[in-house]
């Protein structure tokens, strides 16, 4: 009897031969596109991209797979636009595309599936999963260019056995030339680049168009000593260096919000440098977590060389080399070789 997979499909390249992929493996394939209410050019709809719904339906069409389209726009707005504001607002930077995987894709979406009969859900995602034993675990693509394990890491160890990543096995270009010979028109769609609801191309806009806005305050130096003034914490970032109106000597960037004190707090690059970090909310992937690994701090970030402590719920993280820029509010994620061991959002930086 075939199996039952449900397909997110985006309406991109790499879904839709993700869907291809299970169709050709003998699954019985159902595409799903997750409406998510995103505003854009008045009251048009754009569902994770323009015409996101009209490209995966016409990909379902020519696969002869059913298509379905889901509002996913209520929790869109609770669990992961609401959360990317109150973040700002805390003076962290959020990573909603985790926090998308981690409420909607493999929570809601993975939910209905079961709740309707479906064995598995699959997506596009350039990652692997692996049984060994009676264990499953995540693991890196063979794509290390497009992986993209480091937003999926809030995944359960429970649910591994359900889901499906079909391009694990692919690189980037093999994909689109299989897209290509077998005649989807998305094969030579572009990517989508940018936060799917920040469809001003900037952050800061988005903030504008939602109304929000912070006190401003002081921009200050390593010592305290007042530089400037800022527009408010939600429009400043760690790593900053554009945008502060402030004139020196050397350049600047922002190495700390502070929000208490209502104060951005700039230095020299040498002042990002930091040893390591708590984490909290962690998810852990494997068994037994391991004393040392290798830590990403952000996604395009190398992974680095790291000892691992816990301390109550959250772990300790100190790096071998000091890296820049760790940011309160990303994601640090956790690795053994190719292995995904787990990984949790950065609360505080230990310098």
């Amino acid at each position: 009897m075939q199996k039952k997979v449900f397909i997110a499909m985006s309406g991109g390249v790499d879904s839709s031969v993700a869907a291809l992929l299970l169709k050709e493996n003998g699954y019985a394939v159902t595409g799903v596109t997750m409406c998510l209410g995103i505003r854009e050019d008045g009251d048009r709809t754009r569902c994770c991209g323009l015409d996101a719904i009209d490209d995966a339906k016409h990909v379902c069409d020519q696969l002869q797979i059913p298509h379905f389209v889901f509002d996913f726009a209520k929790e869109m707005e609770e669990r992961v636009i609401n959360k990317f504001a109150v973040e700002y607002q805390r003076g962290r930077t959020p990573n909603p595309c985790i926090d998308c995987n981690r409420y909607l894709k493999f929570g809601t979406l993975l939910d209905k599936a079961r709740g309707i009969g479906f064995d598995y859900l699959a997506t596009g995602h350039y990652a692997h999963i692996e049984k060994r034993g009676e264990s499953w675990h995540l693991l890196r693509p063979k794509d290390k260019i497009k992986d993209q394990t480091y937003f999926l890491y809030p995944i359960k160890t429970g649910d591994l056995s359900s889901l499906l990543f079909p391009l694990g096995g692919l690189k980037k270009e093999e994909v689109r030339a299989l897209a290509k010979k077998k005649g989807l028109h998305v094969a030579q769609k572009a990517e989508s680049q940018d936060i799917c609801f920040v469809t001003q191309g900037d952050y800061r806009q988005f903030f504008l168009t939602k109304n929000l806005s912070s006190a401003e305050g002081d921009i200050v130096d390593m010592k305290g000593n007042t530089l400037g003034s800022h527009r408010g914490i939600i429009f400043y970032t760690i790593g900053q260096r554009g945008g502060l109106g402030i004139s020196a000597k050397t350049p600047l960037y922002v190495v700390e919000i502070d929000v208490r004190k209502n104060q951005v707090i700039v230095g020299e690059k040498k002042d990002l440098l930091a040893k390591g970090l708590i984490a909290g909310d962690i998810n852990i992937l494997t068994d037994k977590l391991p004393g040392e690994a290798e830590a990403k701090i952000r996604y395009r970030k190398k992974p680095a060389s790291c000892e691992i402590s816990r301390e109550g719920k959250n772990l300790k993280i100190i790096f071998k080399e000091t890296q820049e820029s760790i940011t309160p509010g990303q994601a640090v994620v956790l690795y053994a070789g190719d292995e995904v061991l787990g990984g949790g959002v950065i609360e505080e930086v230990i310098r």
